[in-house]
């Protein structure tokens, strides 16, 4: 009798733990909805700053900041099915290629007049390359 209700009461707690938990999925598509809004975020305020609010540090931390993200995305896809797998994929590397061209432009050597203007281009590019590449992806 007592192995009995071991044997039941194990089945119940593998059957309860089965319904309660999250699927891989969902939590690879929570963690690439985070990032992409961490991304958005940190874009917004590259974007909205301006020459003289902006700081060395600060655009530097903004940028670690999406490379951050971006890494979450990447560790994410293994988890993630189908389509949504093939769509964050392409996304995080379209997106990923902008931000090297991004960094590429910034790390020119440039007059202080030109260098203002030439950021502010590399910055709309990378605003631009988000809303072509992560924007679509669709996060409730």
């Amino acid at each position: 009798m007592t192995r009995q209700l071991t044997v039941v009461v194990l089945a119940l707690a593998l059957v309860v733990s089965a319904c309660g938990g999250e699927s891989a999925d969902k939590k690879a598509q929570k963690t690439v909805c985070s990032a992409r809004a961490n991304i958005k975020q940190q874009v917004d305020a590259l974007t909205s700053a301006t020459i003289t609010t902006a700081s060395v540090d600060g655009v530097k931390a903004n940028l670690k900041s999406i490379g951050d993200s971006l890494m979450q995305m990447t560790q994410a896809q293994k988890d993630l099915k189908g389509n949504r797998k093939q769509q964050v994929q392409a996304a995080s590397q379209t997106f990923r290629s902008e931000v090297s061209d991004v960094a590429r432009q910034l790390g020119k050597s440039v007059t202080l007049s030109a260098g203002a203007q030439q950021i502010k281009t590399a910055l709309q590019g990378l605003a631009s390359g988000y809303e072509k590449a992560l924007a679509p992806i669709d996060c409730p």
